[in-house]
């Protein structure tokens, strides 16, 4: 049987545009009745969206800010009506879909769970045998009777949270709310909701975190401005919507590269005249020379980033083959020259430099056009975005061609560890400690383990 059932959902908002204020009541009543809505003029946060949640298993709900999510759960709860379909609920609902919502700002917490509890279908008496569980799970004694306007935004999520726990729901709706509070109190609410799934209870939640995702739930549905993509086992689903995402800044990375290439051939070169030092270069104080500056005797025509297969692109898994190409133009014949590279964590982190000479390999004479590959097979940066530098220059330093900071690559990895490098490690143990590997805890199947 199926604790939620939503059949071609949809919702429209009206979009709020700058007009003329009016000036009575009577004009204001007059153009609400009478005038219509032109289709510009509204936002379809939903757009037919049918979904089922069946009783006792936990759905999780993905996808891009404004896809649509936050208003299919407020429409699920009762707070927002749809524009169009139908929504039918079996059993209890108890929301927490925002900070507090249904606290009064002014009254204390202790009354507020009173009126909170009595929203969510409790009676006096019922929350009276509740309130001291209520209010030990929020470890908030010393506040319960300070206003609530008092409280931080981990404590309104502290009371909140535990007032919906309390109510003995058959459906829970969770919007994100974990994202607040410390990290005590989270891995406590988890607990309960690990044992709201374990009791058979029907949880709906909304998250942007994808390891909760597929930790905690039995299904996952992918939502895209206001459509629902796809629905199915978590991990299938979470590397789909990663995919999109990949994809969406890889386009996005494209139209940047595009941009660079276009304005190479723009940035003005330096006189020779002004060549002393590189220092003196860098002081110039045009936007051109802080982003480009030599002499061009050779000049750096375009740049390639291929993957192991020789695609162009720009999004990579951490670990990943990385084959950097520099196309030049060598306007006379150039003894010596030297090429370099250096790669920069977003934060400013010099994470990488080296060139050809440091490495030892001469170059005797180049002439005219060519290609210089850098190969890295096997990128093992932490993620996140790096700028590279890129520069072919004489032994003595003289710049022919120094690009800084222009090109970018976006470095991805589902594991979040912390710098700016992953060196190939393992963990290792003393017999006796029960360790294992997270994956084992799932089912072949991509479910979670519910034993």
């Amino acid at each position: 049987m199926m604790a939620i059932s939503a059949r071609d959902v949809t919702k429209a908002f009206r979009k709020h545009h700058r007009r003329k204020h009016f000036l009575t009541l009577k004009s204001t009543l007059i153009r609400d009745l009478w005038e219509d809505t032109r289709p510009e003029d509204l936002f379809w946060a939903l757009n037919g969206v049918s979904l089922d949640v069946p009783r006792g298993r936990t759905t999780g709900i993905i996808g891009a800010n404004g896809s649509g999510k936050s208003t299919l759960l407020k429409i699920i709860a009762g707070i927002l009506k749809p524009t169009a379909g139908t929504i039918s609920i079996n059993g209890r609902i108890s929301a927490l879909i925002e900070l507090g919502a249904g606290f009064h700002p002014e009254i204390s917490g202790r009354e507020n769970i009173f009126i909170n509890g009595i929203m969510l279908g409790l009676s006096k008496r019922e929350i009276q045998d509740q309130f001291q569980n209520i209010v030990n799970f929020s470890e908030l004694e010393e506040f319960i009777d300070n206003p609530v306007k008092t409280y931080s935004s981990g404590m309104y999520m502290r009371l909140g949270f535990s007032v919906a726990i309390h109510v003995n729901p058959d459906i829970l709706l969770i919007d994100e709310v974990l994202a607040v509070g410390d990290q005590a109190f989270i891995y406590k609410c988890l607990d309960r909701i690990d044992d709201f799934r374990r009791r058979g209870k029907t949880i709906l939640m909304v998250t942007h975190n994808l390891t909760a995702v597929e930790k905690l739930c039995d299904d996952a549905v992918w939502i895209r401005n206001g459509r629902v993509m796809e629905t199915g086992r978590p991990r299938r689903i979470v590397d789909s919507y990663l995919l999109s995402v990949t994809q969406k800044e890889e386009e996005q990375a494209a139209t940047q590269h595009e941009a660079v290439e276009a304005a190479l051939a723009t940035l003005t070169p330096v006189s020779e005249q002004t060549l002393a030092t590189v220092e003196e270069i860098q002081t110039q104080t045009t936007a051109s020379t802080e982003k480009r500056w030599g002499n061009r005797d050779i000049e750096i025509t375009r740049v390639n980033l291929l993957d192991r297969a020789g695609q162009e692109r720009f999004v990579y898994q951490s670990g990943e083959s990385v084959r950097v190409r520099l196309f030049f133009r060598a306007r006379k014949p150039i003894e010596e020259p030297v090429f370099g590279a250096g790669i920069y964590h977003s934060s400013g982190v010099w994470c990488f430099g080296s060139n050809t000479d440091i490495e030892g390999i001469e170059i005797e004479q180049i002439e005219g056009e060519g290609w210089v590959d850098l190969a890295f097979d096997q990128l093992d940066l932490i993620e996140g975005t790096y700028f590279l530098d890129f520069a072919v220059h004489a032994r003595d330093g003289t710049p022919y061609d120094y690009l800084s900071h222009l090109y970018s690559i976006q470095i991805r990895s589902t594991i979040k560890d912390f710098g700016v490098y992953r060196p190939p490690h393992r963990w290792e143990f003393s017999a006796g400690i029960p360790a294992r590997a997270a994956a084992e805890e799932q089912h072949d199947d991509g479910g979670p383990d519910h034993s």
